[in-house]
């Protein structure tokens, strides 16, 4: 999950308003696409705030306490006048690790997703995230089995994989220490894991570097 890009995850297609939408249509579009939220263009695809349920309800009626006269004169509130701002959103180039951390620290269920430019590109939601994690563990399993075999040939039967709620642990040994960073940085990218428990020791400590092995390797699924 740490290398792969918010932008593998995004939605493109994004329900999104001016600041001079109006409240009536806002609460019809949340309605209709069944969203928590829409963020706020300005007239260059800019992303200015974000228009959230919560934003739409604390807006439904009038203060009770206001004055009747400044009731009589309110005018509909529109997107500008009741957005959040500044929005809180990620680039497209950013991790889906990151956006998880974001979402949790800010307490939001969906990021805007824009541009190098500020440019809104898309919409990540937890759900987007959690479908990282929704493989069944004897799938995750067989592919953790299948880069054993790539990157350690007929030793890697000395290595045990066990998968827990995507949590895969590996016991055993290997015949170089360089193989082993190999083979922890392929399974850590692997989708459906969530984290990974090794227990595994080099025979030989040969030196080499991770970077230098994973150039020599390319990924072939």
């Amino acid at each position: 999950m740490n290398r792969i890009k918010v932008a593998d995850l995004m939605t493109d297609e994004v329900v999104s308003v001016t600041p001079g939408t109006a409240f009536k249509d806002i609460a019809k579009l949340l309605a209709q696409y069944d969203i928590s939220g829409v963020p706020v263009l300005d007239d260059e695809d800019r992303v200015v705030g974000v228009v959230s349920q919560t934003d739409v309800l604390a807006h439904a009626a009038p203060d009770p306490h206001a004055p009747r006269q400044d009731r009589d004169r309110a005018r509909p509130p529109t997107a500008g006048g009741i957005m959040t701002a500044p929005a809180v959103t990620v680039h497209a180039e950013a991790t889906a690790a990151d956006a998880a951390r974001l979402m949790t620290r800010r307490g939001i269920e969906r990021l805007p997703v824009v541009d190098v430019e500020d440019r809104l590109v898309g919409i990540v939601t937890r759900r987007d995230l959690l479908r990282m994690f929704l493989r069944p563990d004897a799938e995750v399993r067989r592919r953790v089995r299948d880069v054993l075999g790539y990157v350690l040939g007929g030793a890697a039967d000395d290595v045990d994989v066990r998968v827990v709620d995507g949590i895969v642990t590996l016991d055993g040994s290997v015949p170089l220490r360089s193989r082993l960073d190999v083979l922890l940085g392929l399974v850590e990218r692997l989708d459906g894991v969530v984290a990974v428990a090794v227990h595994v020791t080099a025979r030989t400590d040969d030196g080499a570097g991770t970077h230098a092995g994973r150039s020599r390797h390319p990924m072939p699924w």
